[in-house]
């Protein structure tokens, strides 16, 4: 494995044709009051004429071998603050060597975009539709092996607002990687590595810290605040009256609007801290950090915050994107065996929902590490971008869930925790999309993890009514997620009721 190498304050941009990074790079130049150097407009002024005709004339081979030399030069001058490469320097293992010193920043673009941006602007590689596409799909592994940080395609004035967290980077323990998280609402950085919390590392977001935590992770994580405000653990304390201790909490610590809740938990922590930040003083800051797999991969991310009430999980709740989440799968070491293989379920759904290379890694059923928690990460925060507040898109997120929200509900929040009765609820789904072997795949992978296949403790009747009562119901119909296949996953599906006592029957214990 490679040695890691602490960023430099050069920031240098990658990407493919059309992602904006000369733009960019000017933008962040302006803000730095720097000069933006370019690659291309290197390598033009260089031989005098457009890299078009250089490239026609000479051949790519050419091209490359003369590019590598100019970039090259470029990485090695002390005075670089702001660099952008053309689309392909990163082919140059030379060049990819040279990244490794600096802070290197992966602009996104979807193929579609890119070639409407870039067909027909003297581009010699955007001539063919059908290559252009080719060299989108290999490039793009290629620019997220070098990249700390990546931005996904958004607004233009999404990099400048990301600089701040870019240049954090400096800061953070060797090998962190950021993504920038965008939603309708507001976007925030993600930073995902490990030993974050032992060396301290927090975004300058300013204000003072009041670090929600529970009595469990509070012997195990220590994150240090202005003030801590201890809840207790479990989802039977994911209340109303959990809340208001908290808010009691931050009114009696004198917090204010300018100040920060700190979510240190699992998803309960998280919940809870993110609705109390979402209503005190009518919203306040939040920054999530958190320390079990379900959190790390699904719960920490996208907003959704809220408790439970007897009748229903989550049913208050509010719609509050954090201000940054510290992602450390260090701290997933001092996680027990139960709660590793409960936040396993999630990593298997969003694999599912995101197919392709997810897929792949996750169904060989080996130990979760980085390259799967950030796979799950950059999935959701995909599935948001296109729909934060649940109206359409976002609504595959829940595959499982209803059922599983269900169980949970009926068993009164005891015997299963949350990933237990989601993968339960996931095989239910399966059933439902009459995808007998990919619900017989999954149900080995669960298996492998010690967790449970049926459930026991309610009856299909109660189970069916708690269903019934979903939050997500419209116009007293619920809608189910159905999976055609890995990376096809569609919301909003009516279901028989004949077809869904059979699915519950078919997870009930017995």
């Amino acid at each position: 494995m490679e040695p890691q190498v602490a960023p430099s304050g050069t920031i240098v941009l990658v990407g493919f044709m059309g992602a904006g990074k000369s733009t960019g790079a000017r933008s962040l130049a302006a803000e730095l009051n720097a000069q933006a150097l370019d690659s291309d407009r290197e390598f033009e002024q260089l031989i005098g004429e457009p890299i078009e005709a250089f490239f026609d004339r000479e051949g790519e081979a050419a091209f490359r071998a003369r590019e590598e030399e100019v970039v090259c030069e470029l990485l090695a001058r002390d005075d670089a603050q702001v660099i952008a490469l053309g689309g392909g320097a990163v082919q140059s293992e030379r060049v990819r060597e040279a990244l490794a010193r600096h802070t290197v920043v992966h602009l996104e673009i979807d193929p579609q975009d890119a070639w409407r941006r870039a067909s027909g602007r003297g581009r010699p590689l955007a001539r063919d539709p059908g290559r252009f596409g080719s060299l989108w799909r290999d490039r793009r592994a290629l620019y997220e092996s070098v990249a700390d940080a990546v931005v996904p395609p958004s607004d233009r004035d999404a990099l400048r607002r990301a600089l701040p967290s870019v240049r954090s980077l400096r800061d953070a323990p060797p090998g962190t990687r950021l993504v920038w998280a965008g939603a309708e609402s507001g976007d925030y950085p993600v930073f995902l590595g490990r030993g974050l919390i032992e060396a301290g590392f927090f975004p300058g977001l300013g204000g003072r810290r009041f670090v929600v935590t529970d009595e469990n992770v509070a012997r195990l994580q220590r994150v240090e605040g202005d003030a801590r405000i201890v809840a207790m653990p479990g989802e039977e304390h994911k209340t109303i009256h959990g809340a208001e201790h908290v808010l009691r909490s931050l009114a009696q610590g004198g917090a204010e609007r300018g100040d920060l809740v700190v979510a240190v938990g699992g998803g309960v922590v998280g919940d809870l801290a993110g609705f109390c930040a979402a209503v005190y003083q009518r919203g306040m800051r939040h920054v999530q950090i958190p320390t079990t797999l379900v959190a790390q991969v699904d719960s920490a991310y996208g907003g959704k915050t809220g408790v439970d009430l007897p009748e229903g999980k989550n049913y208050v709740g509010a719609y509050h994107q954090p201000s940054a989440v510290l992602c450390d799968p260090a701290a997933l070491d001092t996680l027990p065996a139960e709660e590793a293989a409960a936040g396993y379920v999630e990593v298997v759904k969003t694999a599912l929902i995101a197919g392709g290379a997810l897929w792949a890694r996750v169904r060989q059923g080996e130990q979760v590490g980085g390259p799967e928690i950030m796979g799950c990460v950059r999935t959701k925060l995909t599935v948001v971008a296109e729909d934060e507040r649940d109206g359409g898109r976002r609504q595959v997120l829940n595959l499982g869930h209803t059922v599983g929200h269900a169980i949970e509900a009926a068993t009164g929040y005891e015997r299963y925790r949350h990933g237990e009765a989601v993968g339960i609820g996931l095989l239910a789904a399966l059933r439902l999309s009459e995808r007998d072997n990919l619900r017989a795949e999954v149900g080995e992978l669960l298996a492998s993890r010690g967790l449970p296949l049926t459930f026991t403790g309610a009856s299909v009747d109660v189970v069916l009514a708690l269903v019934q009562r979903d939050k997500k119901r419209e116009g007293g119909r619920v809608p189910f997620v159905l999976v055609e296949a890995p990376g096809q996953v569609t919301p909003g599906h009516e279901i028989d009721p004949a077809a869904l006592r059979a699915a519950v029957e078919d997870v009930r214990e017995g």
